[in-house]
């Protein structure tokens, strides 16, 4: 039998994890509006990509707090299964545009603005996944948990999009800006695959 307090504690870890979500939401939004704009001035791959990246994220909060309303265990699969979809089309997406950028020889601009974004994302990520991470796993949420690691990756890509940029600005080597894209391919397969297992 549930107790009064196991209750109250309850509800108050579901309120905090919906606002760790919001603040998810809410910067990422920020976040497509900032890397849309360096991407297409700075002309990078990867600034492009982690931009899609956000936009999976946009995805992901809206479903968890989808789930959150209704932590039904049919509700988790279809929230779980909708997020692994979504890294498999932007692994698609980045197999095939940094393959062609490679190929091509075509070398992206200098974005400072995107240094910027990226550095404070990583930041931002590491300490809304971790915090996801202890919310979820005390509420035993399978989909709070899952989002909570798809926030650390965003993390490590913000870090990895930040190194591109930087080899590019510092030292001249272009092909780290697509070569970040399939840093974020890996990623985004690897957490598909983990999210549709997870949703069987």
């Amino acid at each position: 039998m549930v107790s009064r307090r196991d209750e109250i504690d309850s509800r108050r870890l579901l309120t905090r994890g919906r606002r760790l979500e919001a603040v998810t939401l809410g910067w990422n939004v920020a976040g497509v509006v900032v890397l849309a704009v360096a991407a297409v001035t700075a002309r990078s791959v990867a600034l492009a990509g982690f931009g899609l990246d956000s936009v999976i994220e946009i995805g992901a909060s809206c479903v968890v707090l989808w789930e959150l309303a209704d932590a039904s265990r049919s509700r988790q699969r279809r929230a779980l299964r909708m997020i692994g979809t979504a890294f498999l089309a932007l692994a698609l997406y980045l197999s095939v545009q940094s393959t062609v950028v490679l190929a091509v020889g075509f070398r992206p601009h200098h974005s400072p603005l995107g240094v910027v974004w990226t550095a404070m994302t990583a930041v931002t990520m590491f300490a809304l996944a971790t915090a996801k991470s202890k919310v979820g796993s005390r509420l035993d949420n399978h989909v709070l948990m899952a989002e909570g690691r798809v926030t650390m990756i965003d993390g490590v890509l913000a870090t990895a999009v930040l190194l591109g940029l930087l080899l590019n600005a510092l030292v001249g080597w272009w092909w780290a800006d697509p070569a970040t894209g399939y840093v974020i391919l890996y990623y985004a397969v690897r957490e598909a695959r983990e999210a549709l297992k997870s949703s069987k």
